[in-house]
């Protein structure tokens, strides 16, 4: 894997509270700026998460189709792998939840992202923490407006 971007959140509300709002994929879109679309394509038999799912992105003049495979490590990390994409050529991340023993629960985001497009390192980990830093404030907005206890 290349080198990552990270960041990372404090969100009120317990890790599995947050894991659900994570793995409800198809909300992503009222959440997550660039999303427009979000298919599951297929779960997992014994907890039903998503394995494999396909996005539509619109941001700014990147449009994509992309497809993710998913691993999930019960409320604690979820990993993602590019499988299949028009633009993207890489796109590895983990959002990885320690709960603080006060009811909150830190969410750090680790990112790689990689394009056809040439384009500068130090562009592309920009772009990179401003995918983290939107998802995670995103996240944390979902999560604490009680979307989380609607399922």
């Amino acid at each position: 894997m290349t080198e990552q971007t990270q960041s990372s959140i404090v969100i009120n509300a317990s890790a599995s509270e947050v894991m659900a709002v994570i793995a409800d994929l198809p909300a992503y879109p009222q959440w997550s700026d660039g999303i427009t679309s979000v298919q599951v394509l297929s779960k997992f038999e014994e907890d039903g998460r998503p394995a494999d799912a396909r996005f539509q992105l619109a941001s700014g003049p990147i449009k994509d189709t992309y497809e993710l495979e998913y691993d999930w490590d019960g409320d604690r990390k979820v990993t993602w792998t590019l499988t299949t994409a028009d633009i993207l050529t890489a796109m590895d991340g983990c959002y990885e939840l320690t709960p603080n023993g006060d009811g909150t629960t830190t969410v750090a985001y680790r990112l790689s992202v990689d394009v056809k497009i040439p384009m500068i390192g130090m562009i592309k980990r920009k772009a990179e923490k401003v995918i983290i830093d939107t998802a995670l404030k995103g996240l944390k907005a979902r999560v604490e407006s009680g979307a989380a206890t609607d399922r």
